[in-house]
């Protein structure tokens, strides 16, 4: 052992300073957010080779990095050595020529995650309090406990957001209410009419954070566009993502839509550089190209269908989905089920961290992914092993 371990293993047996009660109070309760299962991580657990895994945990595309993308990128590998646009001036006006937005209201983040934790920042505090859903996103409440505020949970109702308590929900001290939609882990959705109705009832003292990371895959003309309710509602943030639908997960970049006074405050506590030189490129590219996005909601829309139909056969029940995944109620605890399919290679999300215990979710794969996890759910299913109920 050399003097650094030492050192510290005399440090760590003395135990005179407990490092967690210095955290700040919203964090000691806070728990890491898991991501899926890496397939190199299940690679090295079960010695099975990478190209014998399938993994259908994270709602990445299944398609191929988009050709054009890629061009992209190796165009501007030369710019590695400088700092990337800190405004992101680029991808802005790629987004005001694509969606008709005011770059004064865009707020660039490293993927979607990193805005919702710069909202909470910036407008969270102790004495003030967020309102979300049951079942929503895990970060809503990790981001709102982080800034010390209060997190409100409110009952979802059938598996999704109910509006109407969200709305009683909203005080006086509540600064933002986090909405998904469709939500993330269970599929769920709400339409226009219900969208407008709850911003109509929220004070304007209140932000609204609208998650659209899935909208791109809800081709259902009844669900909003948060984007279109802007202009009249300025306190709604809308966020987006280009890690699903548009393929750059490996590169992380997502977008804040909201008024230019919201988005002035949010880059007050953004991180300089946030997006990165390729992220940046790969971005504007991928914005260019609307035949690979419908590609992917083809591939989609037969991947749910396919996986419906294949889960049907089983007997088992899933919750209706406009994202690419679809939440599956297993008719027993998960957790051995998402095991079984684990020695078998193929890496799905359970549930029990949203207090889902029945349910697994799993991501739209390619055809032959799909088909993958169904003959291995058939399989565990209909031989169950330890801790399987048959």
């Amino acid at each position: 052992m050399n003097q650094y371990h030492r050192i510290s293993a005399n440090r760590l047996q003395d135990g005179d300073i407990d490092y967690l009660a210095l955290a700040a109070d919203g964090v000691r309760g806070l728990s890491p957010y898991l991501p899926g299962k890496p397939i190199e991580e299940l690679e090295r657990e079960t010695g099975l080779p990478a190209d014998r895994i399938v993994k259908l945990a994270s709602n990445e595309t299944p398609l191929p990095p988009n050709p054009r993308v890629v061009e992209a990128i190796v165009r501007e590998l030369p710019q590695l050595t400088r700092y990337p646009d800190g405004s992101g001036h680029r991808v802005k006006r790629k987004l005001r020529e694509r969606l008709g937005l005011d770059p004064a209201g865009i707020t660039l983040g490293n993927g979607s995650n990193d805005l919702l934790a710069m909202i909470a920042q910036a407008f969270l505090a102790p004495g003030r309090n967020a309102v979300y859903s049951q079942y929503a996103f895990a970060v809503y409440a990790c981001a709102t406990r982080a800034a010390g505020a209060e997190g409100r949970e409110i009952a979802a109702r059938g598996w999704g957001n109910d509006l109407d308590a969200m709305a009683r929900a909203v005080d006086a001290d509540t600064r933002v209410v986090f909405l998904a939609n469709p939500n993330n882990p269970t599929g769920t959705w709400f339409e226009r009419g219900a969208l407008e109705d709850f911003l109509a009832r929220v004070p304007a003292r209140t932000l609204v954070v609208l998650d659209e990371a899935y909208i791109e895959y809800a081709d259902d003309p009844a669900l909003p566009d948060g984007l279109l309710q802007l202009p009249r509602h300025p306190n709604l943030v809308v966020c987006r993502s280009l890690c699903k639908a548009y393929g750059l997960a490996g590169l992380r970049v997502g977008y804040a839509a909201s008024s230019p006074q919201i988005a002035a405050i949010l880059d007050r506590v953004r991180q300089p550089f946030n997006v990165n030189v390729l992220a940046q490129a790969a971005a504007c590219a991928a914005l260019d190209d609307p035949a690979y996005l419908e590609e992917g909601r083809r591939v989609n829309r037969a991947g749910l269908a396919q996986l419906r139909e294949g889960l049907g056969r089983l007997g088992l029940a899933w919750i209706p989905s406009r994202t690419n995944f679809v939440t599956v109620d297993c008719g027993r605890p998960a957790g051995p089920v998402y095991s079984a399919l684990l020695d078998a290679g193929v890496i799905v999300r359970p549930l029990a961290g949203y207090g889902m215990p029945d349910h697994l979710r799993i991501s739209v794969g390619t055809q032959a992914e799909n088909a993958r996890l169904l003959a291995a759910l058939g399989r565990i299913l209909t031989t169950p092993g330890p801790g399987i109920a048959p």
